[in-house]
């Protein structure tokens, strides 16, 4: 098995993508809520790299492609 990376997302990334979608100025983000966010993201990352490694494996890829991300992602949108 393969040995697992750990990485974050970046705050302050979070936190400037977030307030992009707020159409008023004054709204802010909280420090949690942008934690909680980048925890989100990181589930939702770990668990797209799990599913596209297993749809490589079905076809008997020896690496993952994007095309791989491609097949796993309707299904995984539907379920977050």
């Amino acid at each position: 098995m393969a040995d697992q990376v750990e990485y974050e997302f970046k705050k302050e990334t979070i936190s400037k993508l977030l307030t992009k979608s707020f159409t008023d100025n004054k709204t802010k983000v909280s420090g949690d809520a942008v934690i909680l966010m980048c925890e989100i993201l990181k589930v939702f990352v770990e668990e797209a790299s799990r599913r596209a490694v297993k749809q490589a494996t079905t076809e008997d890829g020896e690496q993952v492609d994007v095309e791989h991300f491609e097949k796993v992602l309707p299904q995984l949108l539907l379920d977050f």
